[in-house]
């Protein structure tokens, strides 16, 4: 059959044709718009974006990028690494599929003919859990549909080619769940009623959407959940998996294979070797790369290979401390093995598209720290000298997480930010001169001293940064303020 070349804007045929030895049959036709402009529209289902394709076409037929990553990408399509294409093609119009929810997104379109699509949404804790949408598709448009909303359609044309790509493989392990089309309580307006249409036995047996099994969250991980950070992160993340080194080895190789990391959509590393002279020794040297650096690698490969989001949390030791305010585009310039192997840590955590690198100072928490140490010196009579010219801000556990947490439930850009609490620099003589006026005593007790003189005729001892300020004004761009040290101080102390 012969098609006139359509003008710039004109409608091009999609057409179904049944053929046999005496004739051909045109047995359905549907317009098809030409050089439509690209673009995304929002549905009622949070996620669900539907898109038109541009459709270019002349006398011997169309042609249409139908995933283009760069410009999808530009319209918001999530960078969501499909592994595999897969096609089902129906010979008959009144064709009915689904409803069908997997542990995967997928974007769905068609090669020829045109359906009328229907999505529940089936997702655990969604804003937007049952809803549902429905749509006409044929070739010039597709839709993104993220995982756990339930999918189905039925074919309006006869020799309906449709497509999906996904970015997961099936799994036996994976959580797949189904809602009946026939449940009166989608609201759906079929346009060929069900009982004239193809339905296989199986979807006709799915259950009512009240009756359905939601599709869970993809799940989360923190890795040295029994730290002080990690404690901290359990509050806000209640339903995470906490693991610990007793329990995860994130050195080891095997842990890359090890889980079915695809159900899992968030690694917070809250690990790391934190022994900062110990880390000047033989041995010391050797667990702190291990910890810090090497093992990462581990953690990025899972991320890279499975689209995880990783955050890891580094330190003002990546700096020499010369400048008196440090920025996230500062270069490094470590002083100690232990600053060395934490930047070469955040080196192998930025080759990772998903990543939150959280750079942080004097960190205070559910555990053993400087302030819990001031206090029980101070409770003593006991009057320490401490350091005095060493400057920069406390960063309480609880407003590292918060900040954490705020990253990632605003879908900040990705990359690295500062996070301190705020207020004026101090040094650790002046806080431990906070500490013990809240205990009863004089501030005159803590007796302040350079980094010289406090570790003279000491041997093994790291080198320092004397300038640990961190400049917050990227993290407050994104709508999060922490609280200032000495406000947070007050209230940790209150609470011991």
């Amino acid at each position: 059959m012969y098609l006139k070349h359509p003008r710039r804007n004109s409608p091009i045929y999609n057409i179904s044709i049944l053929r046999n030895s005496r004739y051909d049959i045109i047995v359905s036709m549907s317009e098809l718009e030409f050089s439509k402009e690209l673009k995304a529209t929002e549905t009622p289902i949070e996620g669900l974006m539907v898109y038109d394709l541009t459709v270019h076409g002349d006398n011997r037929g169309w042609f249409k990028e139908n995933w283009q990553r760069e410009k999808m990408l530009r319209l918001g399509l999530p960078d969501f690494s499909p592994v595999q294409n897969n096609f089902s093609f129906n010979d008959k119009r009144g064709v009915a599929r689904g409803v069908h929810a997997e542990p995967w997104d997928k974007y769905v379109s068609l090669g020829a003919g045109k359906i009328f699509g229907f999505w529940v949404d089936i997702r655990e804790g969604s804003a937007t859990y049952g809803n549902v949408f429905t749509s006409e598709l044929d070739p010039a448009k597709a839709i993104f549909v993220p995982r756990g909303i339930a999918n189905g359609y039925q074919t309006l044309e006869d020799n309906t080619v449709y497509s999906y790509l996904v970015n997961d493989h099936w799994s036996a392990d994976g959580q797949y769940s189904f809602v009946s089309m026939y449940d009166e309580s989608l609201g759906i307006n079929w346009p060929i009623p069900l009982d004239e249409c193809e339905v296989s036995d199986k979807d006709k047996g799915h259950p009512m959407l009240a009756d359905t099994t939601p599709i869970k969250p993809k799940k989360t991980i923190i890795i040295g959940a029994n730290g002080q950070l990690g404690r901290a992160l359990q509050k806000i993340f209640p339903d995470a998996e906490c693991v610990d080194r007793d329990t995860f080895d994130m050195s080891d190789p095997a842990i890359i294979s090890g889980r079915r990391w695809r159900d899992y959509g968030l690694i917070l590393n809250a690990a790391a070797y934190t022994a900062v002279d110990l880390a000047e020794t033989p041995e010391g040297r050797k667990d702190s790369w291990l910890a810090n650096a090497i093992a990462l690698t581990n953690l990025a490969r899972i991320a890279i290979n499975n689209n995880l989001t990783l955050v890891h949390v580094s330190s003002d030791y990546v700096f020499d401390g010369t400048n008196e305010l440090h920025t996230e585009t500062e270069d490094l310039a470590p002083l100690s093995v232990y600053g060395q192997s934490k930047a070469a840590g955040d080196l192998v955590v930025g080759t990772v598209p998903r990543h939150y690198i959280v750079r942080t100072s004097w960190v205070i928490g559910d555990g053993k720290n400087f302030v819990l140490t001031m206090k029980a010196l101070a409770e003593k009579d006991t009057k320490p000298s401490v350091v005095s010219d060493q400057v920069g801000r406390l960063t309480f556990t609880k407003d590292l997480a918060a900040a954490i947490s705020h990253l990632l439930s605003t879908n900040s850009p990705y990359g690295t930010y500062n996070l301190s609490n705020d207020g004026e620099s101090a040094s650790w003589a002046d806080i431990a001169k906070e500490v013990y006026e809240f205990v009863g005593k004089s501030r005159d007790d803590v007796t302040p001293v350079t980094t010289a003189e406090y570790y003279e005729g000491k041997e093994g001892i790291a080198p320092r940064p004397l300038q640990s300020t961190l400049n917050l004004d990227k993290i407050k761009a994104t709508g999060f303020t922490p609280r200032e040290w000495k406000q947070a101080l007050r209230e940790y102390l209150e609470n011991q």
